[in-house]
């Protein structure tokens, strides 16, 4: 398998538009990434991951306008004081796509500190991101723990380093009346 050491290596753009899967390195743990977009590429990292298939994945985006839906005037608030940063915030959606809301009809978003990340999500388009582990197992803290775990069942891996502290994002949720709600 493939693996990569610059995440905005050309070919790693590249299978990503294509409908790849891949492991690489976000702004907080490692992540089974794909188009947000692309139904069969976000129905692929579910079978990988063994997910709960009711529960919506992180889409991460490069700039605001992939949002899927227009933000209300709370979320607005949030994403022009919190972003970027290592904070995901759940909004009501109704536009972006039902393999993305799942049950929810929201989508969690967030928008990386990591200036190579964004530059990689403005050529590929929002992409989700789980953390790279099967369903009920520690996060992959490596690209050999990512490999352990996925093998050749992904596309490419892009070698971002070890994983200091395994610390999720911080997690906000906008209620439909604008009340904003911090989950972690």
């Amino acid at each position: 398998m493939k693996v990569f050491r610059d995440v905005l290596d050309p070919e790693v753009v590249e299978r990503l538009r294509a409908g790849g899967v891949g492991v690489l390195r976000t702004d907080t743990l490692y992540g089974v990434v794909a188009r947000a977009d692309d139904e069969a590429a976000v129905a692929r990292v579910y079978r990988l991951k063994g997910r709960d298939e009711t529960k919506s994945p992180i889409v991460l985006i490069g700039a605001l306008d992939q949002l899927f839906d227009e933000p209300d005037e709370a979320c607005a608030e949030l994403f022009v004081d919190g972003w970027p940063a290592r904070t995901s915030i759940i909004m009501p959606s109704r536009a972006a796509p039902v393999w993305i809301r799942r049950e929810n009809d929201s989508v969690a978003y967030r928008l990386p500190a990591d200036d190579e990340l964004r530059r990689l999500l403005r050529q590929t388009g929002a992409l989700i991101a789980p953390s790279a582990n099967p369903e009920g197992l520690p996060p992959a803290m490596n690209i050999v723990q990512a490999q352990a775990y996925f093998g050749d069942e992904v596309d490419f891996y892009v070698d971002g380093g070890q994983v200091g502290e395994a610390a999720p994002s911080r997690l906000l949720r906008v209620a439909p009346g604008g009340e904003v709600e911090r989950l972690r």
